[in-house]
């Protein structure tokens, strides 16, 4: 085995694929790794260095049509079937430049690797036996996952494992959830942030992590509302709270300063912040690290930071999580965090979107059912965060639950070796 090409279907499924792809090449650096994200442009394979052969294109939906049928209306009109005829046109082109295909997802890319009729493997990365107690497979995937096509079906649960066992399905392992080993963080700024303030190491103060999510426009719609939800906790409790918002780089300092404005903060750079300087952030050339929001609220000079490259200190420091995100709300369920959910206006986070969510995480998640009318949506969320911190049983509750469902850190490399040793042997 020389030749690996990775087939995935989803931003969480290329950061899966990604780092069990590393993980090969950790192995044996003489493999020729390449990637086929149906979704989006893989910019998780292309981050570690991974060669995309696929035809690529954003979807409006950012591959959520599922959500919603209107989605799937503008994605076809963005051209989701032209690209859709592409993609099975190149991976049949590509069917015998390698060895063994590593199918990341769903029924997806199952039913590609059924077309080329070559061997593969699968990781299951979109389903769990939580979302339902049973995991309805159809029966197409059953004979396919048993063929002799399919050399191991891989679950990112040992629950989802057990009752696929149960249905028959012969190959299945679990070794747990790879994007745990994604949570790679700096020693030093788990007790240090950019302003030399110690990161949470006072215990009267409770750290809540906002995570907006990953898709533009949606992630900053998102932050707008979190925001609103800081400042009605603030009304509400008399505790001291600090505020720290994981950005991903698509979110631009134009876009946070738009928010700001919108709802009355002020908006600086660290270094201004120090010096008390107020600049044009439109002539800045560099990107800055962290940006920061301030407001007087009840007397008191709110902060809310808002970090571009510390996403796994955020996680691990927090005290509670305001999410509004996939693969990082699981990351930090995996961490034993709990989480408090708010629902944005799609195409990802939806009611239905955060429901599933909170089936397959389980006592982790509270999900806000008030959605409508969004000043009781923000001091609903806000009261959910104020009893969670309370509850030291919840929170014990929510790290034991939090290893059960997601795991510790290790899977990447334990799938790498079974896709390796297995085909090597």
């Amino acid at each position: 085995m020389k030749k690996i090409l990775f087939i995935s279907n989803g931003h969480g499924e290329d950061l899966n694929g990604s780092l069990i792809a590393e993980a090969l090449n950790k192995i044996d650096s003489d493999l020729m790794v390449d990637a086929f994200p149906i979704v989006g442009q893989g910019k998780s394979y292309l981050r570690r260095g991974f060669r995309i052969v696929a035809p690529t294109l954003t979807m409006p939906s950012g591959g959520m049509f599922y959500l919603n049928p209107g989605n799937f209306i503008k994605d076809l009109g963005a051209g989701l079937l032209g690209l859709t005829f592409r993609q099975i046109f190149t991976f049949f082109k590509l069917r015998n430049k390698y060895d063994i295909f590593v199918a990341i997802g769903d029924i997806v890319p199952l039913l590609f690797c059924f077309l080329i009729r070559k061997k593969f493997v699968i990781f299951l990365v979109a389903y769990s036996s939580y979302y339902e107690g049973k995991l309805g497979l159809p029966l197409f995937s059953r004979f396919l996952l048993n063929s002799s096509l399919c050399l191991g079906v891989f679950t990112k649960d040992n629950f989802t494992a057990r009752d696929l066992q149960k249905q028959g399905i012969k190959k299945v392992t679990c070794y747990g959830y790879p994007i745990m080993d994604a949570l790679k963080f700096d020693s030093d700024r788990l007790s240090y942030d950019y302003l030399g303030n110690a990161i949470n190491n006072d215990s009267e103060v409770l750290m809540v992590a906002l995570l907006p999510g990953s898709r533009l426009p949606e992630a900053v719609n998102n932050l707008e509302l979190q925001i609103q939800v800081c400042e009605r906790l603030i009304h509400l409790s008399s505790k001291s709270w600090r505020f720290c918002g994981a950005l991903v780089t698509d979110i631009i300092y134009s876009d946070v300063a738009d928010i700001a404005k919108k709802l009355g903060w002020n908006f600086y750079f660290p270094n201004e912040f120090k010096k008390g300087e107020k600049k044009d952030y439109i002539s800045l050339k560099e990107k800055p690290d962290k940006l920061i929001l301030t407001k007087k609220i009840k007397e008191k000079n709110v902060i809310i930071e808002l970090f571009y490259n510390t996403f796994a200190e955020i996680l691990i420091k927090s005290d509670v999580i305001l999410g509004m995100a996939g693969t990082a709300v699981e990351q930090g369920v995996g961490l034993g965090k709990p989480v408090v959910q708010i629902i944005g206006d799609g195409p990802q986070f939806t009611y239905r979107f955060a429901e599933a969510q909170m089936r397959y995480l389980g006592p982790n998640i509270r999900t806000v059912t008030e959605y409508d009318d969004l000043d009781l949506m923000f001091s609903q969320g806000a009261r959910e965060i104020m009893e969670i911190v309370e509850d030291e049983q919840y929170l014990a509750d929510c790290r034991e639950n939090g290893l059960e469902r997601i795991g510790s850190a290790g899977a990447s490399k334990a799938i790498a070796h079974h896709i390796y040793h297995g085909n090597n042997s």
